[in-house]
């Protein structure tokens, strides 16, 4: 059998990967950052390439480095369960998870604890990094992704349909020149997520107001502090029905009576064999049932 490098040398490699970092990966693995350099240049000395593009401050794989990557990560994580599984003496089935932070706090968590009771052999790691679907098969598992569409090539299931609302501060409907009207947006800055960047356009669109233009529009790459915004008056955010139902918050107001169909939907999204994977097919199974809006 062709001999292999050593498996500290593998893992180190998986770790600086994944975090991009010599510093976080040593962290990760408890070593120090000239033990962990030392493993990473250990293997790629085994193999004859170099693996990343070193930057300052960070290490980005190149071409080889994803590569090798995607042959060996998944070998690693199931290396790691059957330990896990070996050393706490019962079954225990992994599912890595990519998900945007609203929706697993707003729809997923509360939810959670009815899965542990029908599958307590189930466990999740949770990963709110972005671009989840880029990374399925490298590190994820499956995600719950925020988009229009889905890549055609991989199996996607639809969770839900939603309306976008403008939402605001509910001050903004006091005082001697309260917001009544559309047109008066042109005067407040819009927060729009960068996972749904067309929500002010589509809403725009249907309410008939093509050339409006706000003061500004600012881009969140979170949907809890989109809703912190717009509750502290930095501007209205437009964003699903949902996300403002499942806020409850009573400083929040939607403001304007508009019907708008949202571009945007959530999504299940994995690769199609994963499907055949015990972890993956438990939780969505019971993801459909239990989380999924009816009729979808």
């Amino acid at each position: 059998m062709r001999r292999l490098p050593p498996l500290t040398a593998i893992e180190a490699f998986v770790q600086v990967a994944r975090l991009g970092s010599i510093k976080a990966a040593s962290q990760e693995l408890a070593l120090s950052p000239p033990a962990l350099s030392r493993r990473v240049q250990a293997l790629e000395r085994f193999i004859d390439k170099p693996l990343f593009e070193r930057r300052h401050q960070a290490l980005v794989l190149n071409l080889d480095g994803e590569r090798l990557l995607a042959q060996i990560a998944p070998a690693i994580d199931a290396l790691s369960d059957a330990v896990e599984m070996m050393t706490s003496g019962t079954e225990v089935l992994r599912l890595r998870l990519g998900i945007l932070p609203l929706y697993a706090s707003q729809r997923l968590f509360p939810k959670l604890p009815e899965l542990r009771a029908k599958h307590p052999e189930l466990h999740l790691d949770i990963d709110t990094a972005g671009h989840g679907v880029a990374r399925l098969g490298d590190g994820l598992d499956a995600v719950i992704a925020l988009a229009r569409e889905i890549d055609p090539g991989l199996y996607a299931k639809r969770l839900d349909r939603n309306s976008v609302y403008v939402i605001g501060a509910k001050t903004l409907l006091q005082g001697p020149n309260p917001i009544a009207r559309p047109e008066q947006l042109a005067g407040l800055t819009a927060l729009v997520h960068r996972e749904m960047p067309d929500t002010f356009t589509a809403w725009r669109k249907a309410a008939g107001l093509r050339d409006l233009e706000p003061a500004a529009v600012d881009h969140f790459d979170s949907g809890a502090l989109m809703l912190e915004a717009a509750a502290q008056g930095l501007g209205v955010a437009f964003m699903h029905e949902s996300h403002f139902e499942d806020a409850r918050d009573d400083r929040l107001v939607r403001l304007f009576d508009i019907p708008v169909e949202s571009p945007y939907s959530y999504w299940f999204v994995c690769r199609p064999r994963a499907l055949a994977q015990k972890p993956v097919k438990l939780f969505h199974d019971w993801l459909i049932e239990a989380v999924a809006d009816p009729g979808v």
